[in-house]
């Protein structure tokens, strides 16, 4: 088929190819632009042949191009979406608009494009130039799995002053009831399917599914709404077991333990409306709430294994008081009391003559004292005052940790605590397995099915107390060279200031951060 013939050379398309033949090497090269606009099926392989092929005369004719389809469509690489090319003028797709819109329905039948063609103005088609003219739906990504606990209130003291009496008050203990909602997990949705340009199904990605973690002896699960929540098996108090949510058995103790309680030891938390009365003991596993305002004189021992003690009051430990908590410690004020706690010590007044052993010592920097007796803490001591005008000796020590000495007990308990593990795996297991078999039990196997269940409840504590050890040194680890004793207002004579081997008696009147140095004290 002849496309083209002048004075200078031929065009001609044969199989879809464009040949040239030149009688005259005179054609400007730059002209040919005309003859490319009339002809937008005409795709030249390159110029650099074009120009080659106007400059030569030739006997025979040479391929310079393609000749295109009046109508193409081009499929994206990911079939998402097609686009189709009109080589034609504009003037012919205008008169050709009927015709060309067949062709275009029959190309895109032709190529498999069956999902997502849009309706289009072939009008607004420009010859050469891709048009959208089928798109598909792109698949929906599923939503990771949501879970929301209940929040445990923060455990931050307020000291709060009316002109009469200072009160140190914080949010301590939240009571749970029996069925209370603890938290929820709305789970990972599937997504939704999309579909490419060829109706093929395009898969959607779930959404990441996360485990909603909880105490099983204390909360159960169950769904609603088509959620997993969380509901309390016991009333009680909020508590964390091993980094998950759950609630301690609850007593509370609605006047004083004294001589109508006798002395109090119990398995869960506990909360006294009144005080400690002296020479009485009270040791929970849980925490320990002593609410009434007058504080504790002369309590013999306040111990809780795993959880908080808060004493509303003061402590007047007459010599004798032992205060204890595998967590942190708060108190309005002590007076000749001896204090351990594996955290944190908060004291919103004043420490008299008393010993305090914690991983960090706060007392109020505002107007807070330390005064006599002894701090000893692991990485900080905060006080606004040590000391006093009469220079009592008032030690403030930093004892720093021994990474190397520290790494290998670390790695003992981490030993211990695999140990212990597999131990309490296989006590599982053992229950677990005579369940079924309990109607049938005489006595004697009866008690020694619950001697065993006693045992792994031992373990536990046990492994619990180990693990919390251990991230405890991991803490402490993290933080060796940063220790650091802070008095903001005064710092009076005969305050003894030591972190690691470095100490120094303070001769005079001074205050700030005292801490270690290019190895030396900064005092």
């Amino acid at each position: 088929m002849i496309l083209v013939r002048n004075d200078n050379f031929e065009i001609s398309e044969e199989n879809g190819k464009v040949f040239m033949l030149t009688y005259s090497a005179s054609f400007p090269l730059k002209e040919f632009d005309s003859i490319l606009r009339s002809h937008p099926r005409l795709k030249l392989s390159n110029f650099s042949i074009l120009k080659n092929v106007l400059a030569t005369e030739s006997s025979s004719p040479v391929e310079i191009g393609r000749w295109l389809p009046n109508v193409e469509a081009e499929i994206a690489r990911d079939k998402m979406s097609t686009s189709i090319f009109i080589y034609e003028t504009h003037d012919y797709i205008l008169k050709n608009k009927e015709k060309l819109t067949q062709q275009i329905l029959e190309t895109l039948e032709n190529e498999g494009i069956v999902y997502g063609v849009l309706d289009f103005d072939i009008s607004k088609i420009e010859p050469g130039k891709a048009f959208l003219i089928a798109q598909g739906t792109p698949p929906v990504a599923g939503i990771d799995a949501q879970i929301t606990y209940l929040p445990k209130p923060e455990r931050k003291p307020v000291i709060r002053e009316d002109g009469k009496a200072d009160y140190y008050d914080m949010n301590f203990i939240s009571e749970i009831s029996e069925g209370s909602w603890l938290g929820e997990k709305i789970p990972a949705t599937l997504g939704e399917p999309g579909k490419n340009v060829l109706g093929e199904i395009m898969a959607a990605a779930p959404g990441r599914d996360f485990p909603i973690r909880y105490d099983k002896k204390s909360a159960y699960e169950v769904e609603e709404d088509g959620k997993v929540v969380i509901r309390s098996k016991i009333a009680g108090v909020l508590d964390d077991v091993k980094g998950m949510i759950g609630v301690n058995r609850h007593l509370p103790i609605n006047g004083d333990v004294g001589v109508e309680t006798g002395n109090l030891e119990f398995n869960g938390s506990l909360s006294i409306k009144g005080t400690v009365s002296s020479g009485y003991t009270v040791i929970a596993t849980g925490d320990i709430s002593i609410e009434g305002a007058e504080g504790v004189s002369g309590a013999k021992l306040i111990k809780s294994i795993e959880g908080d003690v808060y004493i509303r009051g003061g402590i007047f430990g007459l010599g004798s008081t032992l205060v204890e908590a595998g967590g942190n410690i708060f108190v309005k004020h002590v007076n000749e009391s001896n204090l351990v706690a594996n955290d944190s010590i908060h004291i919103g007044f004043y420490a008299l003559g008393s010993q305090l052993s914690a991983h960090s010592i706060f007392v109020d920097e505002r107007k807070g004292k330390i005064i006599g007796g002894r701090a000893v803490a692991k990485n900080t001591i905060v006080t606004a005052i040590s000391g006093n005008r009469l220079e009592r000796r008032t030690d403030l020590i930093i004892e720093s940790v021994n990474k190397k000495e520290s790494y290998s007990i670390m790695q003992e308990k981490a030993t211990k605590l695999k140990q212990l593990q597999l131990e309490i795996s296989e006590h599982e297991a053992k229950i677990k397995s005579l369940l079924s078999l309990l109607s049938q039990m005489s006595k004697e196997q009866i008690a020694t099915f619950e001697q065993t269940k006693h045992s792994l409840t031992k373990l536990k504590a046990e492994a619990m107390t180990i693990d919390r050890e251990v991230k405890l040194m991991m803490d402490e680890m993290r933080h060796a060279g940063k220790e650091e004793i802070i008095v903001t207002k005064e710092a009076y004579p005969g305050t003894y200031i030591q972190i690691g081997k470095k100490s120094s008696l303070l001769g005079k009147m001074t205050n700030g951060k005292f801490l270690l140095e290019f190895g030396e004290l900064n005092v």
